[in-house]
């Protein structure tokens, strides 16, 4: 039994004219809107091999923020003393 071919689901009818469709048509009408609402990261491929899943990718960042936090903390005033060593 042959298969019948199917046109690829990407490709406009030719039937379609600019006409059919109502009002203006604006390229890029949500681009704004879907950027400022997207949460899509884009990894390098290296990145990608060490962290096969987003569980494995949000484990070591949150990891890495733990560690920075502890890490850090507020340095000591100078009392001035290193200056008057450095005076002479």
């Amino acid at each position: 039994m042959k298969k019948v071919k199917q046109r690829e689901k990407d490709e406009l009818r030719a039937e379609y004219k600019r006409s059919d469709f109502t009002g203006t048509l604006v390229r890029g009408k949500y681009a704004k809107r879907m950027s400022e609402s997207s949460n899509v990261i884009v990894q390098k491929p290296e990145v990608s091999e060490v962290f096969p899943n987003e569980e494995a990718v949000n484990n070591a960042l949150l990891s890495l923020i733990k560690l920075a936090q502890k890490t850090t903390r507020l340095t000591s005033r100078s009392t001035g003393r290193a200056k008057k060593l450095h005076a002479g």
